[in-house]
């Protein structure tokens, strides 16, 4: 798609949180998510002009293990490649990145509308469940 600029690790909380919102509601807090992209591995981010359309970021140890976390891409971009081009970012990294010769576990939480999404990546399920917790700090 044309105009679209690719960004990695720019992404600012302000651009998270906007994009948060408008895909899936109430966003987290400015304080919070300033601290979340601070703290993030590796961030991919998608720009048509001034305007976040997509995000991706993971977490991840540097060696055996790396979470994808936050893919978003505004419902008007969905279906031009623009989630599949953040995934292979996401990837490429931990491939650059990894320890030649060896496995490397790559794990994410999708809604199951979006399995098959990931499906084509070569994510595939597993026996574990999925436990969370919100955490209300004091």
């Amino acid at each position: 798609m044309d105009g679209l600029t690719v960004k990695y690790n720019e992404l600012s909380a302000e651009e998270f949180i906007t994009l948060w919102q408008t895909v899936w509601g109430q966003g987290p807090s400015l304080e919070q998510t300033r601290l979340a992209m601070e703290h993030t591995l590796f961030r991919v981010s998608v720009f048509h002009g001034d305007k976040i359309v997509a995000m991706a970021r993971m977490h991840g140890d540097m060696g055996l293990d790396y979470y994808i976390k936050d893919v978003i891409v505004r419902l008007e971009y969905q279906g031009k490649g623009i989630g599949r081009m953040m995934i292979n970012e996401l990837l490429k990294f931990i491939n650059d990145n990894g320890i030649s010769g060896t496995n490397i576990f790559v794990e994410l939480c999708a809604k199951p509308d979006k399995i098959s999404f990931y499906e084509k990546f070569g994510f595939d399920m597993n026996d574990a469940q999925r436990l969370k917790m919100m955490l209300q700090v004091k």
